[in-house]
This record gives C-alpha cells, sequence and structure tokens, in this order.
C-alpha cells in the first residue's frame, strides 16, 4: 500500500496512490492511525469515492510530527573513507526534527546564514510496533513501511561543534517522501534497493542498502536497548559516499538546482533548491 499525504480543501489528508490517481482515505494522519495499531494495509483498502490528481494537489511529508526522528551517520563504509572519521563501532545516532521536514516538490531551503546545503540521500524507515529491548530477530516485525529521505545537511554548522544536531536541523533542509509505502511492498530491512542521488540530473550517489554497516534490524534493536521506539517513530538509515562536501571541487547546492533521490520500489524524492527569503 502506498500512501501519500497532501492538502485537500484546506486540509491535511491521507490518500492511497493507485497508478496516476490518489484515492481519499480520510483526514486522520499515519502517526494516528499507528498509535492506534490500525493495520494500514487493511485501511488502505477500504472503499473511497473521491479521488484526486496529484499534478492538482500540494503534496506533505508523509509523517508531519513523528514522536522521534533519528538519523544514523557514518553507516556506509565508503561514506566514512571520505569523512575526516575514523569507522565507530557503534551506531552514530543524532536527532532530526519535524520543523526541517519539506515535502516532495518543496523547495529545500539554503539558510542565509551559510552556503554549505549538502545533499545525503537516505532510506528512511517508520516503526510500526514500538517497544524497549528488541531483539534482532523481532525487530523487522516492528516495521510499518518506508520512505525516502534527504538529509540536507548545513556543513559549517555541522562541524561548528562535535554534536551535529544543528546542522542537520536547519528549518526546510529534510527533503520527506513523496509516499509512504507499507513494508509488505518491501524486501524485508529493505535489503536489496538501489539508493541513487541526482544533482541536476547527474549521479553523485549510487549504492545498495545493502551496504549498511549496521542493518536497519540492528539500528532498531540497538536504539531499543536504550529508548523506547514508538509507533510513528522515524528512522533515517544513513547515506553512501559521493557527498559534496568530501568532492574536490566541492559541489553543494545552490538555487535553482533540483535533487532527486531514488531508492527501488519506494519512490523518487524531488525537491528544488532555494535560498531562505528575508
Amino acid at each position: 500500500m502506498r500512501y501519500t499525504r497532501f492538502m485537500l480543501d484546506g486540509k491535511a489528508t491521507l490518500g492511497v496512490r493507485e497508478d496516476d490517481r490518489i484515492r481519499v482515505v480520510g483526514t486522520e494522519s499515519l502517526e494516528s492511525l499507528l498509535a492506534r495499531g490500525i493495520d494500514l494495509v487493511e485501511y488502505g483498502r477500504m472503499p473511497g469515492s473521491v479521488w484526486v490528481d496529484p499534478r492538482d494537489v500540494t503534496l506533505l511529508p508523509p509523517l508531519s510530527r513523528p514522536p522521534k526522528t533519528f538519523c544514523i551517520g557514518l553507516n556506509y563504509a565508503d561514506h566514512t573513507a571520505e569523512s575526516v572519521y575514523e569507522q565507530p563501532d557503534y551506531p552514530t545516532i543524532f536527532p532530526r526534527f519535524h520543523t526541517s521536514f519539506v515535502a516532495h516538490d518543496a523547495p529545500i531551503v539554503r539558510p542565509r546564514c551559510s552556503d554549505s546545503l549538502d545533499f545525503e540521500g537516505e532510506l528512511a524507515v517508520v516503526i510500526g510496533k514500538g517497544g524497549r529491548h528488541i531483539a534482532k530477530e523481532d525487530a523487522l516485525t516492528c516495521i510499518a513501511g518506508y520512505s525516502v529521505f534527504n538529509d540536507g545537511s548545513v556543513r559549517e554548522y555541522q562541524f561548528k561543534s562535535p554534536q551535529w544536531t544543528v546542522g542537520k536541523n536547519f528549518d526546510g533542509t529534510g527533503g520527506f517522501g513523496p509516499d509512504f509505502v507499507t513494508a509488505d511492498e518491501i524486501p524485508p530491512g529493505g535489503k536489496g534497493l538501489h539508493l541513487q542521488t541526482r544533482l541536476n540530473g547527474e549521479v553523485v550517489q549510487s549504492a545498495s542498502t545493502d551496504d549498511m554497516l549496521f542493518d536497519v534490524a540492528t539500528i532498531i534493536s540497538i536504539i531499543s536497548e536504550a529508548i523506547t521506539l514508538e509507533p510513528g517513530d522515524l528512522i533515517v538509515t544513513g547515506t553512501p559516499s559521493g557527498i559534496g562536501w568530501a568532492r574536490k571541487p566541492r559541489l553543494l547546492m545552490k538555487p535553482g538546482d533540483v535533487c532527486e533521490v531514488s531508492i527501488s520500489q519506494v519512490g523518487t524524492l524531488v525537491n528544488p533548491i532555494v535560498d531562505e527569503q528575508d
């Protein structure tokens, strides 16, 4: 089942994408449905008589306010090798806040205080069934579905301190969408998916999710050792090599650029780049 969120008659609305149309299923958010324990595959099969053309509506991020968003850094060895860091033996975990999210086709915003806006294509995982001390062998049963994320990073601010939080959370820098795809449509744990990032049509990142150092099940298990996972929590699983900051000369996103992140079977997220306005 492929869910998408959009504005309809002034309200945030949830729909199921079918071919080139969206069937409206209601106004309750995915976070709320997950918190109530609703089976999203069954829920999406409910008949509906209202259909919209995705070209006629403004899309929204699949989740508006996840209870928590965890991002995983340095989760591909080739990306760590191009960075200034040693490869850690424990996941590098940092938060993202919902005010940084932007939808498919919405602009990613380069902040006025820095021109060091970089791209990071990543697989996003949505938790359906939470808990604490989740065993690795049980972790994949906790996944509700998947989406695409562009972890837009303001590198100048990311490296101002040992903690990356500020550089990873500028408003309007986290592309997210276009769809939430239920777990039954994706290989378990998102294994074997091809991830590709393109800047102005040029391929800048290309990898398999099999290259993750900490796979999805391991990430879920490790996070839950310390933090209770809740329905609707979002985990952004890391980026492969090819980031603009590591290139010579550097290749950073600027106004007028278009960044696309594609993940096989999940979708393609497209965001133009604009400057922050006064």
